[in-house]
């Protein structure tokens, strides 16, 4: 069983989400031994979090394992995204909108969205959004999250700053380690993140890393990853030793 002292997670929800949505990563992790910190970027209820790692001095096999959804790897502190030795990259990308023309509807959905918040048409905005992510299952497989306990005046600008870093996004997140092990989550079926961006960000943590990523690809799942079992998925490929762990 791993260390508590020694292995850590710090993990970090997506655009429009919160870190309760982790409680069962949490309780399953914490389980087995690992240290586990959500971060929070504070749309709703929840204050903003911004979680950094505990210090080890003296430990030899300290693991820091960044698990990120969606947007999260970008919200990771650079410092805190480089020092980790594992990274969990779940439906995430690196370029959320594709390059040139084939950008350009997305783009201006994006710009819609940013339009809508603070509107009349705020909420249907954001129902829209996550139904769009739950699919292929119903929105109402969801987790509650911001939209249920209400944004805040503060959490709505925090919203909307990283609606536009998602707009903006061009590449990996700021200080992705060269040396992680990491390991690529997509759903056959998400209909957020673009067929081009996943491919993109294979293409770029290839040329990036040390060595290659390992990559799965879960079938009749989508965005939101409503899959009961991968948190233990997850953790097995964690504790594997390399050579042993699954692959695509």
């Amino acid at each position: 069983m791993a260390d508590p002292a020694h292995n850590q997670v710090i993990a970090m929800h997506g655009w429009s989400g919160d870190s309760s949505a982790w409680q069962p990563w949490q309780r399953h992790f914490e389980q087995h031994g690992w240290h586990w910190q959500s971060g929070e970027r504070g749309y709703g209820a929840s204050r903003p979090v911004r979680p950094r790692w505990q210090e080890t001095t003296g430990c030899t096999a300290t693991r820091r394992v960044v698990i990120g959804h969606s947007l999260g790897p970008h919200l990771v502190e650079a410092e805190v995204l480089g020092s980790a030795t594992d990274v969990v990259l779940l439906t995430s990308f690196g370029r959320f909108v594709p390059a040139g023309t084939a950008g350009r509807p997305l783009r201006a959905a994006l710009m819609g969205m940013h339009n809508a918040l603070g509107s009349d048409g705020e909420r249907a905005m954001l129902e829209r959004f996550l139904a769009r992510a739950a699919l292929p299952a119903p929105a109402s497989a969801l987790p509650p999250g911001p939209l249920q306990t209400g944004l805040t005046p503060d959490g709505r600008r925090r919203l909307d700053q990283d609606l536009l870093r998602l707009l903006h996004t061009s590449g990996l997140p700021a200080g992705f380690p060269r040396t992680a092990r990491v390991l690529v989550v997509d759903a056959a079926d998400d209909a957020i993140v673009a067929p081009e961006a996943r491919l993109e960000l294979l293409e770029r943590l290839q040329d990036h890393l040390d060595s290659p990523p390992v990559h799965w690809t879960l079938h009749d799942a989508g965005h939101a990853l409503l899959v009961p079992d991968l948190l233990v998925r997850v953790q097995h490929w964690l504790d594997a030793p390399p050579a042993t762990g699954p692959t695509t």
